[in-house]
């Protein structure tokens, strides 16, 4: 077969057969150039981007990688006089070089779960056979019955659909018809609007010194993302969200939360994916009226992601989520309707940050020749609807918005709705190369009409929707969500000793007592299962040291068992661990002592008339009344009636 190469010495054509390894088209390619240095030498089937080093695809078929009979690729090199060792910008970070052999990382991929399941299926939409059209039997099939590919638009269009799903999205890209090699070249290349050091050229000083038509990136055209890497975002139950809306009802500073969940296949979208949050963990803040301030990198990260890959079901951080409500001056219980189609969905700034977030935190994916591409974090909103209630807004931002701001282009407006473009700057210190920027819209006569970006363009071009919503028979992980709330100092404190209080209150039952549990302790072994089974307490327990490491992970992955409040039995394995053992040890200390006998020596009584002058005191104290006690509906602790808040969970009685 031909195989047309085009390289800077110009156009060449080579016959070579299908089954032939790449280096023989590496050898044919060398041939033809000056003095190439072949480890910088990347090949790709478009002018601009999508280069992979050639020697990366060694071992593999012309066939193998997808290159047919006529087929024409680009090819970049530098030559050995430049001292050039590495690939391009882009290549340093993705090739491993193992002595002389490249590591192709697309290939050693661990993907999400999610993505293991649809890649074992073809995605294809079934339909019922036409009574009108269908000619043939029962068994038979024809274009009106035949199933549906997972992109097809019209059945997008029809059932309102208006992103691919990711998967749909590489359907697209690679119809099995095409390309029936699972080995061939990954279909995805992340953009990069970042000036190419160095040029790919070699014949100029490096940018900012000089820049040309090879190593600068090209002009950009903004448009509305045709697909979306999560489709759908649940929230596990709705206490999760009233939860975290409790500080805000409390102080009306606004709060940030990271979302800890899952990704699970999503039937409403041909081959979706939603993301399932199970909690939410709030990071050290300090709230304000209008805003808040965050400190990034979250420090406590690397413990939350850690500690949540153990539980039943393995959890990461799949978004975040943040209130954004002002109460209206007429009515306190009603919230400002500030965020409509005619105002703004989600402001520049918050859109320059999701971009960052999803760029720390990209997608796993055999199809991107990196082995990585986009995110699948989410950014969550609480704000007001029309009416003034509280309701949850799900947003991504699209792939051209991560690379701009990786790219140092944009940057907030003091109009929420509009995205600036940042000055182009050739200093050593921040060099910065702004390409022409364009977007396009329909004037008023229906036509569409390209408009450059400069100095400013809408924030919608860069945002995708994410529907979102509660499942109808919820079934959360955790049980309980009544512990003290992390962060959330001066309104709720974590402490051990309200632990190990509660703990005592629960007269929680040791190994031997669960192992031969007795008819009328049962409730006590369910409470304390629900009481355990909750996030907050365990992300607590993690950091007291109490509990040894493997301790917390075995509790974790108990408490958050589907079937933990059926059969409560499945806690003995972490009330037999040593840990547990002196956690209840302490609690026994921190009891309160039990009353004294009813019979006393003469030597101890205590005489009547101070008993009486007690009792007067303490009925003046509270007005004449004989204290109370008021049992708290969350922890069921008893507290002195006078009191507004649980002396051991902190919240409202």
């Amino acid at each position: 077969m031909i195989v047309r190469v085009r390289t800077k010495d110009g156009n060449f054509r080579f016959d070579l057969p299908s089954s032939a390894d790449v280096s023989q088209l590496l050898k044919k390619i060398l041939e033809t150039t000056v003095d190439a240095d072949d480890h910088s030498l990347t090949i790709s089937n478009k002018p601009r981007g999508g280069e992979i080093p050639v020697l990366s695809l060694k071992g593999k078929s012309l066939k193998e990688i997808g290159i047919n009979h006529g087929d024409l690729f680009f090819v970049q090199y530098q030559t050995k006089t430049q001292g050039a060792t590495t690939p391009p910008e882009q290549s340093p970070s993705t090739i491993q070089v193992s002595g002389d052999i490249p590591h192709r990382p697309w290939e050693s991929v661990q993907e999400d779960a999610v993505d293991v399941y649809w890649r074992s299926k073809d995605g294809k939409i079934p339909r019922q056979r036409d009574a009108q059209f269908c000619k043939h039997g029962p068994k038979g099939m024809c274009d009106y019955c035949m199933p549906l590919e997972p992109y097809d638009a019209a059945y997008h269009k029809e059932h309102g659909i208006k992103h691919l799903s990711y998967h749909s999205y590489l359907h697209q890209l690679t119809p099995k018809s095409s390309s029936d090699s699972a080995s061939s070249l990954p279909p995805l290349n992340p953009l990069n609007y970042k000036v190419k050091i160095p040029c790919p050229a070699g014949n100029h000083p490096p940018w900012p010194a000089s820049i040309c038509t090879s190593c600068q990136p090209s002009a950009i055209t903004l448009h509305s993302q045709s697909y979306r890497m999560v489709d759908h975002l649940e929230i596990a139950s709705m206490e999760i969200i009233d939860r975290f809306l409790h500080a805000w009802r409390r102080t009306g500073s606004q709060r940030f939360g990271w979302l800890l969940g899952r990704y699970e296949p999503y039937d409403k979208v041909p081959m979706g994916i939603k993301a399932v949050v199970e909690a939410i963990h709030e990071p050290a803040q300090e709230g304000e009226l209008d805003g808040l301030t965050l400190g990034l990198p979250w420090e406590d990260e690397p413990r939350i992601r850690a500690l949540t890959a153990h539980a039943s079901t393995p959890l990461t951080v799949v978004g975040y989520v943040f209130t954004d409500l002002v109460p209206t001056e007429e009515d306190r219980t009603k919230n400002v309707y500030k965020r409509h189609p005619q105002s703004f969905l989600m402001s520049s700034l918050e859109a320059i940050f999701a971009a960052t977030m999803q760029s720390k935190n990209p997608t796993p994916s055999k199809s991107s020749y990196t082995g990585k591409f986009s995110s699948r974090l989410v950014t969550a909103i609480l704000t007001a609807t029309e009416d003034g209630q509280v309701d949850v807004s799900a947003y991504q931002v699209s792939e051209q918005a991560m690379a701009m701001v990786e790219a140092d282009m944009i940057e907030a407006s003091v109009d929420p709705g509009i995205v600036r473009l940042k000055e182009e700057d050739r200093t050593v210190d921040s060099a910065r190369y702004i390409p022409d920027v364009f977007f396009t819209y329909k004037n008023e006569y229906g036509l569409e009409v390209k408009k450059s970006a400069k100095p400013a363009f809408p924030v919608e071009y860069l945002m995708v929707n994410v529907t979102h919503g509660f499942p109808q028979s919820p079934s959360p992980l955790f049980r309980s969500i009544q512990f003290p709330i992390e962060n959330r100092q001066g309104l709720e404190d974590q402490t051990i000793e309200s632990v190990l209080a509660q703990l005592a209150r629960l007269d929680a039952p040791n190994i031997e007592d669960s192992r031969h549990a007795k008819p009328g302790n049962a409730h006590k072994t369910f409470a304390l299962a629900k009481w355990l089974s909750d996030w907050h307490l365990i992300s607590f327990l993690d950091t007291t040291q109490l509990l040894s490491p493997d301790d917390i992970r075995l509790l974790l992955k108990t408490v958050s068992s589907p079937t933990l409040l059926e059969d409560q039995n499945q806690l003995d394995p972490v009330l037999g661990t040593d840990g547990w053992q002196t956690l209840m040890t302490f609690a026994r200390e921190h009891a309160p002592r039990p009353p004294m006998p009813s019979s006393m020596d003469e030597d101890d009584a205590i005489p009547q008339d101070v008993l009486d002058q007690i009792a007067a005191e303490e009925a003046a104290t509270s007005g004449g009344v004989t204290p109370s006690t008021k049992t708290c509906p969350h922890c069921t602790f008893e507290n002195d009636s006078i009191r507004s808040d649980c002396d051991v969970c902190g919240l409202p009685l």
